[in-house]
């Protein structure tokens, strides 16, 4: 066990080195950084004297090795169109994405599984078809739209939710929550719904692939014939097994929620990390670029972590290949 953290902690750390050497390119050779930061008027000696502060005419060698020292330590230098540290603007914006994608991620994974267990037990019902034809809703349509359609829905015709903004926020210290007040929980279900759909529907397909599956096998049969009930061979055994890739794709969905909220967050103008990021490709702003990159990277190898621990965990035939192979 101990062996296979070493190892997947090596290739994290390699992962993490060649994003940032992707996001120090961009960061480097995108713009030039001193004329975002000066006005027109400005001398060229200043110029020159700001870019020495900067270590701008430092070998690339050398800047690289800064911008790894820096990153590791948080800093990702000032961004050009806020004039504010970019670690703080993330750190501001962070508590809205991770509440969203945390929302977001349980309403597809709880969801995800009741449908999919349910249309894999009565497979012929009218209403396991009916869930898999609306299903096709999350797969089919972009996520802008059925953004767009709740809110004409739930916002513009029946006016029961708002449609744009986080609601009021309690200040808890660094982390700003909307879970605390009534108009944060209201606002927080449109776009939680919206970033759910396709996650849920392809957890829920994968659980009844998944599940009729394990229903075929010889175990199965032999526990039915053992006497065991419906209840504890479909709860006990099937599903059980069936959780193995689930655990394997939530945890990389979850990942994916967090990075490409970005169109959820432009839709419903939530105050996250992804709008920022927008905005920032907008107006060029190559530090707030590159440390959202960085932030992302640092997102998947994480989740992927721990996603390859539980995996290993659940899963004894790893740790039987993984002694054979030692």
């Amino acid at each position: 066990m101990l062996a296979f953290i070493i190892r997947r902690l090596a290739q994290s750390v390699v992962v993490m080195l060649f994003v940032a050497l992707i996001a120090f390119v961009v960061f480097r050779y995108v713009g030039d950084p001193i004329a975002s930061m000066v006005g027109v008027d400005t001398r060229l000696e200043d110029q020159e004297i700001m870019r020495e502060r900067l270590g701008l005419n430092d070998s690339v060698i050398v800047q690289f090795l800064r911008f790894i020292g820096n990153a590791m330590q948080g800093e990702f230098g000032i961004s050009y169109r806020l004039q504010q540290p970019v670690t703080e603007l993330i750190l501001s914006r962070l508590p809205a994405t991770i509440e969203l994608a945390l929302v977001s991620a349980t309403i597809a994974l709880v969801f995800g599984v009741i449908f999919g267990v349910y249309t894999a037990l009565r497979p012929k019902a009218w209403s396991s078809a009916g869930i898999m034809a609306l299903s096709l809703v999350g797969v089919s349509l972009p996520t802008f739209l059925i953004g767009i359609g709740l809110i004409y829905i739930f916002a513009v015709e029946l006016g029961w939710l708002p449609s744009f903004g986080r609601g009021d926020v309690v200040d808890l210290g660094w982390w700003r929550t909307g879970f605390l007040t009534e108009s944060g929980l209201k606002s927080l279900i449109l776009p939680a719904i919206t970033l759910s759909l396709f996650q849920l529907t392809l957890i829920m397909r994968l659980v009844r692939a998944e599940m009729l599956e394990v229903l075929r096998t010889e175990y199965i049969r032999f526990a039915k014939a053992r006497g065991l009930s419906q209840r504890a061979i479909n709860f006990g055994h099937a599903l059980k097994n069936t959780m193995v890739p689930v655990i394997t794709i939530t945890g990389l969905q979850l990942g994916s929620v967090i990075a490409f909220a970005i169109v959820t967050e432009t839709v419903f103008q939530w105050p996250g990390v992804g709008s920022l990021f927008i905005v920032s490709v907008q107006v060029v702003d190559v530090p707030v670029m590159a440390a959202y990159l960085m932030f992302i990277a640092l997102v998947f190898v994480l989740i992927n972590l721990v996603v390859d621990i539980l995996y290993y965990v659940v899963d004894p035939r790893l740790r039987v290949d993984g002694g054979a192979g030692k």
